[in-house]
């Protein structure tokens, strides 16, 4: 994907402006722009490792161990939760589930106990200790995250949230009948089987019926625009769907094979009466994909 070189902007030089600076000087021929931001982003995922691990090491945690009895708060299945549970929510060996799960009942935080309906599984339980440490140390947690965030505005944060996917529509908005891939993996997808990149979100799925087939959207097209607003984020589209709902409708502009657009114009309109939207696909497994 080509982008134009473009000066740093102003401010104090940090360690990656003297990385880049290097990389110039070796290779003056590559665009180092995504070196800038992705560089930039390993650094502070390190410092943001190092500030909540810091915040789990004063109640006596480190990140793993709280994971585990946020799960354990979170599901709170009468008599425990089974070991196999804890596994697929985790996603974890059971080994690993075994070794966290014995540190923690070693200091009073969990029982383990044999399930009765299959004894060769185990049931996983919070102590009232391990209640009571879970309602400490999740204020503090918060405090930390929203800490670690204060230089984000509101519409940046919101378009961080979308970068993993959504397994399920927002609920207000009208449900298009879309899986939709973001925009990193839609360029991924098309370098693969040799088409030119592009941004945008890729169709991973149309429902039969839905507000998106009817209007001709197809399973692998690239959404590009909605109006004249570039779709770069499945929020972005999600934004787009909210303004145009007073007019009943919205154009979405796709790239369908090399290069051909197509405008489709998605309807808005309430169901008719006794409609019943179609069910969501479940995302594919691994995969970054939002139902809309």
């Amino acid at each position: 994907m080509v982008r134009p070189n473009q000066p740093p902007p102003a401010g104090p030089r940090d360690s990656v402006d003297r990385l880049l600076a290097g990389w110039a000087r070796a290779r003056p021929d590559l665009d180092l722009s995504p070196v800038a931001v992705i560089a930039r982003l390993d650094r502070l995922r390190r410092i943001i490792d190092s500030e909540l691990e810091a915040t789990f090491a004063e109640h006596g945690l480190n990140g793993p161990d709280f994971s585990a009895l946020v799960t354990l708060r979170r599901l709170d299945e009468p008599g425990g939760v089974s070991q196999r549970r804890l596994m697929r929510e985790l996603n974890l060996t059971s080994g690993t589930v075994s070794v966290r799960v014995e540190r923690l009942a070693e200091r009073g935080l969990v029982t383990s106990s044999e399930d009765p309906r299959d004894r060769r599984n185990t049931l996983v339980a919070l102590t009232p200790a391990g209640h009571e440490l879970f309602d400490r140390v999740t204020p503090a947690h918060i405090a930390t995250e929203n800490r670690l965030l204060a230089a984000l505005s509101a519409g940046q944060v919101a378009e961080l949230v979308t970068l993993e996917g959504s397994a399920e529509g927002d609920g207000e908005l009208p449900h298009l009948g879309l899986s939709l891939a973001p925009a990193h993996q839609a360029i991924e997808i098309r370098r693969a089987v040799g088409l030119p990149e592009l941004i945008g979100l890729l169709v991973r799925s149309v429902e039969p019926g839905s507000r998106a087939g009817r209007a001709g959207i197809r399973t692998g097209d690239v959404l590009v625009r909605a109006g004249p607003e570039p779709l770069r984020s499945v929020t972005a589209l999600c934004q787009a769907i909210n303004a145009a709902r007073s007019a009943g409708s919205l154009t979405i502009t796709a790239v369908r094979g090399v290069d051909t657009e197509v405008d489709a114009v998605v309807d808005l309109g309430p169901h008719p009466a006794g409609e019943t939207p179609p069910g969501r696909p479940p995302p594919g497994p691994g995969a970054a994909t939002h139902n809309v």
